[in-house]
């Protein structure tokens, strides 16, 4: 099942938002462009979640369920958004290749406050378009606003390739894919 947040945030998880959350076994279906019901999903542009649903059991299974989904042998990812496995909430899950360890973490309620720096092109492929790689033109440091476990609101610096994966994933709430700033797109030959 795939499913848009429709509505006011404050209302609630939708029917949809729950049925795939909680009848998830450890992992999300991924959407993908080959799928017109997917692209439309893919294409809605998310919405922040209300703070009873940041306080949720459900939230905390949908945090468990995008990092199990991004790094399971057949996703293999560096970041994965809401949007990408059927929610449309302003969410993403992004390995910080910028910290000791290397950790997946969850941002909710994520946005890119300030992009700045050199830009460069980045290679980038997406699991949402299976198959293919594209050069991408990207902001070497971009200062992120999201939502704390605690519950504030705070802004941290993010630099490098870190940065450029928190662009490509922010780019999804926004409705947007990687192939729609890319200035080159082709077939993936790894």
């Amino acid at each position: 099942m795939v499913s848009a947040a429709c509505g006011n945030a404050e209302k609630g998880w939708t029917e949809g938002e729950r049925a795939i959350i909680d009848n998830a076994d450890s992992l999300l279906r991924v959407l993908t462009v080959d799928s017109e019901e997917d692209l439309a999903v893919l294409r809605t542009v998310c919405t922040d979640l209300s703070e009873d649903e940041l306080a949720s059991d459900r939230y905390d299974r949908l945090c468990e369920l995008l990092v199990n989904t991004v790094t399971s042998p057949e996703q293999d990812g560096v970041g994965i958004s809401g949007p990408q496995v059927g929610i449309s909430r302003n969410v993403v899950a992004v390995q910080r290749f910028d910290k000791e360890g290397e950790p997946f973490e969850v941002y909710p309620n994520i946005s890119i406050v300030t992009a700045r720096g050199e830009m460069t092109l980045s290679s980038e492929g997406c699991l949402s378009v299976p198959g293919k790689r594209g050069k991408v033109p990207r902001f070497t440091s971009v200062d992120v606003r999201y939502r704390t476990a605690a519950g504030k609101d705070t802004v941290e610096t993010i630099q490098g390739f870190t940065a450029i994966i928190f662009q490509h994933e922010c780019d999804h709430l926004a409705g947007k894919l990687y192939t729609d700033c890319a200035v080159e797109v082709s077939d993936d030959e790894r």
